[in-house]
């Protein structure tokens, strides 16, 4: 079916609905944003004299409601300007509009009639063949649908988006019986690749699949506390990273969110479900409805199960909430022997055999949570899913999880924790005796590079529905590496494109990283037509080893200081001077050494969610792996005039010394990290690897040419160091930074005017990165930067004399 999305009315704009308007900007889509007109005027409107029926009037809240998303932090849009695609309106006015639109999203209240009634105007007005939807939490769909025409019914479903839209990468689509399948099919593809989503199939259950699921686990947890006598921070502290889910784990999450939307979802599930055998773990338990009516609801509030305050001293405290006293007290420091045993352990996996095993508070939370999760998914198929992956994507995508339920299930051991669950009161569903019996134990398997699930009706494995066009490297280093060291693995992804997958904590760059890149390099231009640069990992990269530099200027070894840094200006110029192409694909967190690497790429294909910038400001030194010599290199770029030479350079240097991080791919580009026609965006994280070996492909079959190293870089000299000089000293002078980011400055200046030359005279990259690794060495013997770097690896404590 050819249907293409150019533009989109979302009836709503609230919350939800403004944010949603804005993730559809985020891609290009036209938007039109509707919502009710004011019944009556502000005291403000009443003082300029206008009349209800003026449209500043009518739209007021719609705009208002779309100037508060924007000013929200983390913010909705990926940059201002995508703020130009959004139109507003009121239902009054402008819902005929919407005869000209691919797709209608009601996103108003939570309620049935209300939303029925919307749905009686749009029809009045949407052609026939129009994707109409619903963003409802929890609302049957199919009631929603009621006495609306046939080709409504055809072409309406559920879409339930996860706040912030732009975030949490969850939409879980609900058709009904009267849904076209092929708009079922559309809506799954569409999410996934131009909205970034994991799109999960639900079934038009109550609270459909991530928030059955979600809240149940919430609500055991609650009850649990008092049977467990566990403490607040406990239990944030033993649900938290080491267990695989979000920093905010369990209460602090319930606070941000807002502990009314949670009691909400709990009262509709003890409501609708009278048979789930959770049924009586849907009841509030007696300190939650006692913050319900203290309004305790989390940050809405100001006060939930934590609350910020002022120290007598005016520093911020954070106290957190005693659910036996119900009084706020200061945090208490958590001690645990299972944590302390998991810190070592990189892999997840094996962290949940040790929290399985543990001893203590946090080993006996684990279980019980876990046991009783097991038994509670495991119950839900087929009610809720056919396929039980569907639960495990849901609940990544839409809680942070990163292991579903029956991915940790496998971790502990499936026969292993059917054991545990009997001991505590908890059985699993027949179909995973079943399982078992007939010799199969796991509820997941790889075979031959394809990751497969275990399908119940047929009791075999299936390859998992909608992957295909995935690129997991978990999947295939097994079998697909052809040469690893102790931080890269060098990975055939077929087709002759090879991928340089790193592996380091937080992927940081060191020397194995440096030799295993251009092992693949050699390895790619000897029998490979292309290479990729990416992994799967939490981050690209955060940049340099920083310890590695502040031992040896600590021990003062300059040569291998110096090095090291050639060794890594001459990789990053390998990458851009081999003669294969190679493309870099970074995503989340890429900075220091990992955006230099960027830089250098034929081609660079990010995720939207990459925060990329050259940060080394921040510990005392300036870029030293080819970034400050490749920003002067554009600015060079960018002279035209003497006006324009000027600004080119002020707004490179600024970029590098203000350390400055882009919150998006697409800032990347405006920040000057990206080159026009040199890089390419996957909205979906999933589909990065596989967008980027597409493009290694395209660049070897256009008849890739070894570029020619460059020799014509301008820079302008003394007249260049005069103005860097003259602003550092000012900002020096007002106080706005210290001696030694003046220092930095004027190091930064130097190498990107082309140190002291008399008049603006043409250069090479070399000469650039000589001076770029001069200077960078020269500032890595400072004491500020030394005691910056430490700081950086010990978490704040200072530089002992």
């Amino acid at each position: 079916m050819k249907r293409s999305i150019n533009k989109v009315a979302v009836l709503g704009s609230g919350i939800m609905g403004s944010r949603i308007a804005c993730h559809f900007a985020n891609i290009g889509v036209e938007v039109l944003l509707l919502d009710i007109a004011p019944k009556e005027l502000t005291p403000e409107e009443q003082a300029k004299g206008l009349t209800i029926d003026n449209p500043a009037v009518k739209n007021r809240i719609v705009n208002t409601a779309l100037q508060t998303a924007v000013k929200t932090n983390p913010s909705p849009v990926y940059s201002k300007k995508v703020l130009n695609k959004i139109k507003t309106g009121s239902f009054d006015d402008d819902m005929s509009k919407i005869a000209d639109f691919d797709w209608v999203i009601e996103v108003v209240v939570e309620n049935l009639e209300i939303k029925k009634k919307v749905f009686e105007q749009v029809e009045q007005f949407r052609k026939p063949g129009t994707l109409i939807t619903s963003n409802t939490s929890g609302i049957p769909i199919h009631l929603m649908a009621e006495g609306r025409s046939d080709d409504f019914k055809a072409h309406f479903c559920g879409t339930h988006f996860f706040n912030p839209p732009r975030y949490l990468k969850l939409l879980e689509v609900i058709p009904t019986p009267h849904t076209k399948p092929e708009i079922v099919d559309f809506l799954m593809h569409y999410g996934d690749k131009f909205l970034g989503k994991t799109t999960v199939l639900c079934k038009d259950t109550p609270a459909f699949i991530a928030n059955r699921v979600g809240v149940y686990s919430i609500m055991a947890l609650l009850h649990l506390v008092e049977k467990l006598d566990l403490t607040v921070e406990e239990v944030d502290k033993f649900t938290g990273p080491a267990l695989g889910r979000p920093k905010s784990a369990t209460f602090r999450t319930s606070d941000v969110v807002g502990l009314d939307t949670m009691i909400k979802v709990a009262k509709g599930l003890y409501d609708n479900c009278p048979d789930d055998k959770a049924h009586e773990l849907f009841k509030l338990p007696a300190y939650v409805t006692k913050m319900e009516e203290n309004k305790w609801l989390g940050d809405k509030t100001k006060q939930g199960f934590y609350k910020k305050t002022k120290t007598a001293d005016g520093k911020t405290e954070i106290l957190a909430l005693d659910l036996k006293t119900l009084e706020y007290k200061p945090q208490q420091k958590i001690k645990s022997a299972t944590l302390e045993m998991t810190k070592p352990v990189e892999n997840l996996r094996e962290r949940m055999k040790i929290f399985a095993k543990g001893k203590d508070k946090a080993g006996e939370l684990f279980r019980h949570s876990s046991f009783g999760l097991f038994e509670y998914v495991s119950d839900r198929i087929p009610e809720i899913s056919d396929e039980l992956y569907r639960i495990d994507d849901a609940m990544r995508a839409g809680f942070g999880w990163e292991l579903g339920p029956f991915e940790l299930w496998d971790a502990v051991g499936v026969k292993e924790a059917i054991e545990g669950m009997e001991q505590y009161g908890n059985k699993a569903a027949a179909w995973v005796h079943e399982m078992l019996d007939a010799g199969n134990t796991s509820f997941y398997k790889v075979e031959g590079g394809v990751k497969k699930y275990y399908d119940i009706p047929s009791k075999t494995y299936k390859a998992l529905s909608g992957t295909d066009d995935f690129i997991i490297l978990d999947n295939i280093r097994e079998n697909q590496t052809l040469w690893k060291n102790s931080g890269v693995s060098i990975i055939d992804l077929g087709d002759g494109i090879l991928n340089v997958e790193f592996h380091t904590k937080m992927n940081t760059i060191g020397g194995d990283v440096i030799a295993g890149i251009n092992k693949a390099i050699d390895m790619a231009e000897k029998d490979y037509r292309g290479l990729v640069i990416g992994n799967d990992g939490a981050n690209f990269s955060a940049g340099a080893n920083v310890g590695m530099i502040f031992m040896m200027a600590v021990e003062q070894e300059w040569d291998e200081l110096n090095m090291a840094i050639r060794m890594f200006q001459n990789t990053s110029m390998r990458i851009r001077y081999s003669s294969i192409p190679v493309v870099v694909a970074p995503h989340s967190l890429t900075l220091g050494g990992g955006c230099e690497f960027s830089l250098h790429a034929d081609h660079v294909q990010l995720s939207a969610e990459t925060y990329m910038g050259l940060v080394e400001f921040g510990v005392g030194v300036i870029p030293g792996g080819g970034g400050t010599k490749e920003f002067a290199l554009r600015a060079s770029d960018e002279f035209k005039d003497d006006q324009i030479v000027q600004n080119a350079l002020k707004d490179r240097f600024l970029t590098i010394g203000m350390a400055k991080v882009s919150t998006s791919g697409y800032e990347a580009y405006e920040l000057g990290y990206l080159q026009k026609d040199k890089f390419s965006i996957s909205m979906n994280r999933n589909r990065l690897l596989a967008d980027a070996k597409a493009k290694a492909i395209e660049l070897a079959e256009a008849g890739y040419t070894k570029p020619v190293q460059r020799t014509d870089i301008k820079v302008l000299g003394k007249q260049g160091l005069g103005i860097v000089y003259a602003g550092a000293n000012s900002m020096y002078a007002g106080h706005f930074i210290s001696e030694h980011d003046k220092k930095i400055s004027e190091k930064l200046g130097y190498v990107m005017c082309g140190g002291d030359l008399s008049s603006p005279t043409e250069v090479s990259e070399q000469y650039l990165l000589d001076l770029e690794r001069e200077a960078f060495l020269s500032l890595a013997g400072e004491r500020k930067s030394l005691e910056r770097i430490q700081s950086i690896i010990t978490k704040g404590k200072p530089l002992r004399n």
